[in-house]
C-alpha cells in the first residue's frame, strides 16, 4: 500500500492561492458537509474548539473521501501531543504561538522520525501507517508532513525572519486576532494599525520564499491580504456559517410574520 499523498502540501508547492475553512463543530458529518462544499483545505481546530482525538480521527476520515485536504490544529506543539496526531493519520499541521525560531526547529523535529527528529515509533497502532500496512512507512512518512507555523505575538513578529528560514517550516501563517490584542486592538482584528501589521508580515514571509497564510472573514481584507501575499486563505468557519445561517433564517420567518404572511 502507497503512502497517502499531502495534498496540503502540494498545494503550497503549486504556488496557487488556496482557500480553506475552520472547522470547530467536532461531528464528522459536519466535516464531511464541509468536504462536500469544495474548500481547498479544511482545518480542524482542536486549539479554540472542544475536539479530542477520536473527534479529530473521525473528522479526518470523513474528509479522506474527497479532495478537501485536512490540517489540524493542535492545542500546542506538545510532542507528545503531535506523536497521537501523526498516528491517526494527520500530515498537515497549522503550530499556534510560535515566537522564535528554536521552538519552530523543535516543533519540526517533533513531527519528524529519526534521524531527522524524535517521533516516537508506534506504527503497528496507528492510523497514519494504515497499521504497518503502508510500504517502508517510518522511510516514507517525514517527506509527507506539512509544519506551518502560527506566529500571532509581538515576540513572534519580532522574530519573523528567523522563524520562516527555520528547515522544515513549509509555510507561515499570521494570526490576526492575537496579533491584535499583543498590538494593543483586544477584538479589533480589522484596526487598521493590525492589517498594516499583518500586511507586512505577509509581504516579509513571501519575500523569504515560504507560503504565506492568514485568516479574513470579510471581502475587504481576504483581497488585501492576497495583494500583500496571502496565497492560502481562511475565509471563514463552520461555526460562524451556522451561526448566520440559523439567525437569518429566524429573522426572514419573523419578518414574514410581521407582514402579515403567516
Amino acid at each position: 500500500m502507497d503512502l497517502p499523498k499531502n495534498t496540503f502540501k502540494a498545494q503550497l508547492a503549486s504556488g496557487d492561492v488556496t482557500f480553506g475553512l475552520w472547522c470547530g463543530l467536532g461531528n464528522s458529518i459536519t466535516a464531511e458537509i464541509c468536504a462536500c462544499a469544495g474548500y481547498d483545505w479544511l482545518l480542524l481546530d482542536a486549539e479554540h474548539a472542544p475536539l479530542e482525538t477520536g473527534m479529530l480521527l473521525h473528522s479526518l476520515q470523513a474528509i479522506a473521501a474527497y479532495p478537501s485536504a485536512p490540517i489540524v490544529r493542535p492545542l500546542s506543539d506538545d510532542p507528545a501531543g503531535l506523536k497521537r496526531l501523526l498516528d491517526i493519520g494527520a500530515q498537515s499541521f497549522l503550530i499556534p504561538m510560535v515566537h522564535d525560531a528554536d521552538q519552530a526547529a523543535r516543533i519540526v523535529q517533533s513531527v519528524r522520525y529519526p534521524p531527522e527528529g524524535v517521533r516516537g515509533l508506534g506504527t503497528s497502532l496507528a492510523r497514519g501507517a494504515r497499521w504497518n500496512m503502508v510500504d517502508d512507512y517510518i522511510a516514507k512518512a517525514n517527506s509527507e508532513i506539512c509544519v506551518a507555523v502560527q506566529i500571532e505575538s509581538v515576540e513572534g513578529l519580532n522574530n519573523l525572519e528567523a522563524i520562516t528560514s527555520t528547515e522544515g517550516v513549509d509555510a507561515v501563517f499570521i494570526g490576526p486576532s492575537d496579533l491584535g490584542a499583543a498590538l494593543g486592538f483586544p477584538g479589533q482584528a480589522s484596526h487598521p494599525d493590525v492589517v498594516a501589521a499583518v500586511c507586512q508580515a505577509l509581504s516579509d514571509i513571501r519575500a523569504l520564499g515560504k507560503p504565506a497564510g492568514v485568516l479574513a472573514v470579510t471581502q475587504e481584507l481576504i483581497d488585501k491580504y492576497m495583494a500583500a501575499g496571502a496565497s492560502f486563505v481562511g475565509i471563514g468557519t463552520d461555526t460562524g456559517v451556522l451561526a448566520k445561517g440559523v439567525r437569518a433564517l429566524r429573522n426572514s420567518l419573523a419578518n414574514k410574520s410581521a407582514d402579515g404572511d403567516y
